[in-house]
């Protein structure tokens, strides 16, 4: 098997597994949470992005992939993610964060997967090295989240979880 089907497979299968994963366990428990609980669970996974920056760590990754590969997107990603985790508690800010890091990051691994593609990276993933696990695994799980937290925000909220949030606030 080529170096590229190889990389390929591996990554449709890990959008398979994290589609079935979440499916079957996140997706109803985040359901059954307000608004602003799922969206600081979906911002705790991202607040760690910052670990995008590896991709420049001189040895981890083969100095033949291209130079910034993958890597300030994520870095920003992160910086949002935490930045609304830290303002959860002023609720403007936080929805503002919460669109931005989701935007940010979306948009960053499109443009991620399209450099992959123009620099042949599925034919050379032996240039990720020690990384290649992250965008097998790590990677999907991020989209899937990201999509997950723009249909959370458009969603109406349930009669239930607003009473439940209402109770929260009060206590």
């Amino acid at each position: 098997m080529s170096t590229e089907l190889l990389f390929q497979t591996h990554l449709v299968l890990g959008y398979v597994a994290w589609l079935l994963c979440p499916g079957t366990y996140v997706l109803p428990w985040l359901r059954s949470m307000d608004r602003v609980s799922a969206q600081r669970a979906i911002a705790t996974l991202h607040s760690f992005r910052f670990f995008g920056l590896v991709f420049i760590l001189p040895g981890v990754v083969s100095p033949d992939l291209p130079a910034g590969f993958a890597t300030y997107g994520d870095f920003a990603t992160g910086v949002l993610a935490i930045l609304a985790l830290l303002t959860v508690r002023m609720r403007p800010l936080f929805w503002l964060f919460v669109v931005a890091f989701n935007l940010v990051g979306t948009v960053d691994l499109i443009v991620d997967y399209y450099h992959a593609v123009q620099v042949g990276l599925p034919a050379h993933a032996e240039w990720l090295g020690a990384t290649y696990a992250i965008p097998i695994i790590y990677v999907p799980l991020l989209m899937i989240t990201h999509i997950a937290a723009f249909y959370f925000l458009v969603r109406p909220q349930s009669k239930a979880a607003q009473a439940f949030a209402g109770d929260a606030a009060v206590s």
